[in-house]
């Protein structure tokens, strides 16, 4: 489960969906499907048409990991930074119902424009 007292996602670069259907596809309910994929170095988070998947890599080998599901559902507000001209970067925040706080950091190839849309139409 995500630490909500430290819970950042920091240098998320897009990857392919590929890089983590096989993973959490089986996790899916009835007509979810995968809308964007990101990685870390080992970590990485995948925006589904029903929720958020943070994925934690734990240990030395990597061989356990986390899966934890952040639904739409639960999301009461969310903050966006856009890339300026200097910081290339942008920035998502989302505070989860009774869970707390979680920063997301994209590089300047995300399209952040369309992950706050989506996440617009699932939370309003």
């Amino acid at each position: 489960m995500i630490d909500f007292k430290n819970a950042e996602f920091l240098n998320l670069k897009p990857v392919d969906n590929s890089t983590y259907a096989a993973a959490i596809q089986p996790m899916f309910v009835s007509g979810e499907e995968m809308i964007a994929s990101f990685k870390t170095i080992r970590d990485g988070v995948v925006f589904t048409t029903k929720r958020i998947f943070a994925i934690n890599v734990q240990g030395i080998t990597g061989k356990k990991v986390d899966y934890t599901s952040l639904p739409y559902s639960k999301i009461q507000a969310f903050s966006v930074e856009t890339a300026g001209v200097i910081d290339l970067d942008s920035e998502l925040e989302l505070w989860f119902s009774g869970l707390g706080k979680v920063k997301f950091d994209f590089v300047s190839q995300a399209d952040v424009s369309r992950i706050c849309k989506m996440i617009s139409e699932r939370v309003l």
